[in-house]
């Protein structure tokens, strides 16, 4: 107990303003709503770049780190893909806006590249030769990779049905 303390207590307040707006963001995603199509680009973006500076700050440029990562980071948006939009997904091109239903995807998700990181961090604190061992480089770069495809993948199935209905919208 007194080693998560002294961990807590040494993490940058910064860290804990991070975790907060995360964890609001993810709660708002929870709620069905409308989001537009800047959003729905945007947060993907952000988070792969959360992610990418995970393994970076991590493993440098350790070519089978980043390699790890891209064959995560782009071979689950297929996966992704192919499962079907929530049926209450609705796309107005006029307003190009998405009606979502709520989700905690993205809140796990969210959380997920946050405590990888956190955890990493203090691994690395505590023991900085795993930076150097290419199974812990190599695991912890797919996990982030994982997180980055499966939001990529998200945001990519959104786009076909704005895609979609505006082609749609143009036949008419």
């Amino acid at each position: 107990m007194l080693m998560l303390t002294q961990i807590l207590f040494h993490t940058p307040k910064w860290v804990f303003v991070l975790f907060a707006t995360l964890l609001w963001l993810g709660a708002k995603q929870l709620l069905a709503g409308s989001v537009s199509l800047v959003r729905v680009t945007l947060l993907p973006i952000v988070m792969t770049g959360l992610s990418v500076y995970g393994v970076a700050s991590a493993f440098g440029d350790s070519p089978m780190a980043l390699l790890a990562w891209a064959a995560t980071a782009f071979s689950l948006p297929g996966l992704v893909m192919q499962r079907a939009l929530p049926a209450s997904t609705r796309y107005d091109a006029a307003t190009r806006q998405f009606h979502v239903a709520g989700s905690a995807v993205p809140m796990m998700l969210m959380m997920g590249i946050f405590f990888t990181k956190y955890v990493v961090g203090v691994l690395l604190a505590m023991h900085p030769e795993l930076a150097h061992q290419a199974s812990f480089a190599i695991g912890i770069s797919a996990l982030y990779g994982v997180f980055t495809g499966i939001f990529m993948g998200r945001a990519i199935r959104l786009w076909r049905l704005a895609i979609q209905a505006d082609r749609a919208t143009l036949a008419v």
